[in-house]
């Protein structure tokens, strides 16, 4: 039982190892197996016999790999479900630096396994997608997502049918521009035929998308991306935000970003001021909660002045009566 076990483990590693590299020789795979070359051809036998794609090199520099095209997972997923972990890799990828390796390997790894033909359709989804925040958390059909990837690709028209968030479903008949993650949602941007009105759509509400006959002339992807940008920043929210912020430019995108605020130069404000150089901005935020708001003001870390509205005076107000309360010394109280 534990020769076969053993057996298997390193039918695994071998295949493991394979996957990893164009060529492997066999002195390669011996020593990175712990056992000899005679073992390790006996186990390419067997999974060959397995009908896993094995290729023998012959000549000097021969060895073993897997056939091109042909690369196999050890655990079997289906094409809906290696999409699914590729995008969710992808995401993963894109918002945390400390898991880059991490997911840059995986990534690699199930590339690797598809087909050719797979592969291309996958780059092409990839490369219709804008990023404009660090979260990607939505999940949307992957066959629909990579149905509209290869829409916008080849700039093919699309038969949509989409369910509204209060529930209303309809039929249209789009240009798709773009798919852009942003504030853990995938969006569409497209133009629809039959409103002829440029449309967001959030991938996820869209039930099904068929390619139909007929192409168009997409804008320039510059243009796309700046109104994929100005919608989100102007998105109809519950709470209009009007700041009047002290700091160069490139200060304040770093903690309100196109996406978050709309931003313009701005007459002198009559307060109080640190530095005198420095240029007075107008910030424009459309936002469905103020909670966040508080904390931004305080990293921003310059003059910053609320136009409106009250209610983030008052929340401002209160997160400073925190702050002042753990600053204060507390030292030799008795009690809560």
């Amino acid at each position: 039982m534990g020769s076969m076990a053993d057996t298997t483990a390193r039918a695994l590693q071998m295949l493991e190892l394979l996957q990893s590299a164009q060529l492997r020789t066999v002195a390669e795979l011996a020593e990175r197996l712990g056992v000899d070359e005679r073992t390790v051809r006996r186990d390419v036998e067997r999974l060959s016999e397995l009908g896993l794609p094995v290729e023998t090199v012959r000549g000097r520099y021969g060895g073993y790999r897997l056939a091109s095209g042909r690369r196999v997972l050890p655990l079997m997923f289906s094409k809906e479900e290696v999409i699914a972990v590729f995008l969710g890799l992808t995401r993963s990828q894109a918002a945390s630096q400390a898991r880059d390796s991490a997911a840059r390997t995986a990534l690699g790894k199930i590339r690797r396994a598809m087909s050719t033909a797979d592969v291309k359709r996958m780059e092409a989804l990839l490369g219709t997608m804008t990023s404009t925040s660090h979260d990607g958390d939505a999940a949307p059909e992957s066959s629909v997502m990579l149905t509209l990837a290869e829409a916008v690709d080849r700039r093919q028209v699309v038969d949509l049918r989409y369910l509204s968030g209060r529930g209303s479903a309809s039929r249209r008949t789009i240009h798709p521009y773009a798919l852009v993650t942003h504030a853990e949602r995938w969006y569409l941007l497209a133009f629809d035929v039959d409103k002829q009105d440029e449309r967001t759509f959030r991938a996820d509400r869209i039930r099904t998308a068929r390619l139909v006959p007929g192409t168009f002339s997409p804008p320039l992807q510059s243009e796309v991306e700046d109104r994929l940008l100005e919608r989100f920043a102007t998105a109809d929210y519950r709470w209009q935000v009007v700041l009047r912020i002290r700091q160069t430019q490139e200060h304040i995108r770093s903690h309100l970003p196109r996406s978050v605020a709309r931003l313009e130069m701005a007459e002198c404000a009559a307060s109080p001021t640190r530095d005198e150089t420095l240029p007075w901005h107008r910030a424009e935020i459309h936002a469905e909660s103020l909670d966040w708001l508080p904390s931004v003001i305080a990293a921003l870390d310059c003059d910053v002045i609320i136009e409106r509205p009250d209610a983030l005076r008052d929340r401002v107000r209160a997160a400073a009566t925190l702050m002042l309360d753990a600053a204060a010394d507390h030292r030799g109280r008795v009690g809560p």
